[in-house]
């Protein structure tokens, strides 16, 4: 084999964040009565909502700003919005968003069958992750998908975000495993693609919304079954 360890993306690339999290926020919407406050149309909200999470991860990933404003903020930004001004609202979505996320299970098209396989032939495989530590691993669990992955390196556990040399470094140590017989699997071209360039690592770019990349990885693939031609 041409590689002997190969490092996953988890949100987008084989856990289904946009399904999830549009689920979550339905959960919450009902849960905290929010059409009665002016929030009449939940496919908005959530557009809303997901234009400040993008914006905030954003920013988050540069270094610009904590992990607790992006929790909140993302949710403060969405009701202001609505001309909704409340903090105690927003902190309490936040708190219960990461606590309901986890547990949701959406995964993309073929996911246990590909790892199934790659684990079958031997791969050793491990998530590097910019998601939060706890919630991670709890996805992970809720999603039976803890057992087919050696190491989680998150960027808490790092203490270093994609697509930042350092937690590939972190990542290499901690598995104990070298950069040539190495591969980054993912979706985002700048965290994922540029990332594992940047470490000196193989990529794999899993274009599930099929557009043109600006970033050239060493393979391309459009659904997970294709990994079976790789690797």
């Amino acid at each position: 084999m041409a590689y002997k360890h190969l490092f996953f993306d988890l949100d987008h690339t084989i856990w289904d964040f946009e399904v999830n999290a549009k689920e979550t926020l339905q959960d919450l919407y009902i849960s905290n009565q929010l059409a009665s406050r002016g929030i009449h149309d939940f496919d908005e909200f959530f557009a809303k909502y997901s234009h400040h999470n993008h914006r905030l991860w954003d920013r988050y990933t540069k270094g610009f700003i904590k992990q607790d404003e992006l929790r909140w903020k993302r949710m403060w930004l969405a009701l202001l919005d609505y001309k909704i001004a409340d903090e105690p609202l927003s902190r309490k979505l936040s708190v219960e968003f990461l606590e309901t996320l986890p547990t949701k299970k959406n995964l993309f098209p073929y996911t246990f069958e590909i790892l199934g396989y790659l684990k079958n032939k031997g791969y050793i495989m491990h998530l590097i992750t910019n998601g939060f530590e706890n919630v991670q691993h709890n996805k992970l669990k809720h999603s039976k998908l803890s057992n087919y992955f050696v190491e989680v390196i998150t960027s808490e556990g790092s203490n270093s975000l994609k697509p930042n040399k350092d937690i590939f470094d972190f990542a290499i140590l901690k598995t104990g495993a070298s950069l040539h017989e190495s591969i980054m699997i993912g979706d985002n071209l700048e965290a994922d693609i540029q990332g594992g360039i940047n470490a000196g690592m193989d990529t794999i770019f899993v274009n599930h919304l099929k557009i043109k990349p600006h970033i050239r990885a060493t393979y391309e693939i459009f659904e997970l079954k294709e990994l079976e031609n790789i690797l």
